[in-house]
């Protein structure tokens, strides 16, 4: 039987992949059990870090701005978002034992930011050791989607960000990272979503059961 307590569950993944979907997906079947849950995402999740996020995903970038931001700003600007994610929700909904399930989270900065940018991830670690505040997540799933599917799910969004229009080597090398840093790791699930059907559904929700004992 389902006992209440903090529970912070991410979605980690290259675009296209499905972690939206999927996060969405659980967070519906959690509220259907009546478990209190609330669904999150990073860059964003509060008023100040969604102002955050139009800045460094959508509003500075735009055609007639050729201009961009140096790699330690850019990650910066991600930090300042999260610590305001953190403080303000996260640890907040956690406190009063609720279920958080985040769209992106710390694996996401490594990544993109260090192996993607080459950022030193002693610069990243040092500012997490202030703005975490001990917060992990007790369940990862990395969603690991094949070069077709992504494109697809890509080419359908009605919106994009600078994210969505890297090179394909960019996101391949992404996704290596998010898996190497899977690996070895008792809370971390890698999933192919490439189908992203009802079966991936099932095994993201019988694997939070498992820890949660909901049914």
């Amino acid at each position: 039987m389902y006992k209440k307590k903090p529970f912070f569950i991410v979605f980690e993944g290259v675009e296209g992949c499905g972690k939206s979907y999927q996060s969405k997906k659980l967070y519906n079947r959690l509220k259907k059990y009546n478990i209190d849950t609330i669904l999150t995402r990073e860059p964003g999740g509060t008023k100040s870090s969604e102002l955050i996020r139009n800045l460094i995903l959508k509003d500075y970038f735009t055609k007639n701005n050729r201009e961009k931001f140096d790699k330690y700003t850019d990650t910066l600007l991600y930090l300042a978002a999260r610590n305001e994610h953190v403080k303000n929700k996260i640890k907040p909904a956690l406190i009063k034992n609720k279920v958080v399930i985040c769209d992106r989270f710390i694996d996401s900065t490594i990544a993109y930011q260090v192996h993607g940018k080459k950022v030193d991830i002693n610069f990243i670690n040092n500012i997490h050791k202030k703005i975490l505040q001990n917060i992990k997540p007790n369940v990862v799933f990395v969603l690991k989607v094949s070069k077709n599917s992504s494109r697809k799910r890509l080419k359908k969004r009605k919106t994009n960000n600078r994210y969505d229009n890297f090179p394909q080597s960019f996101y391949d090398k992404a996704q290596k990272s998010f898996i190497k840093l899977a690996k070895n790791k008792k809370n971390y699930f890698i999933l192919n979503s490439s189908l992203n059907d009802d079966s991936l559904e099932d095994k993201i929700f019988n694997t939070i059961n498992k820890y949660l004992n909901i049914k």
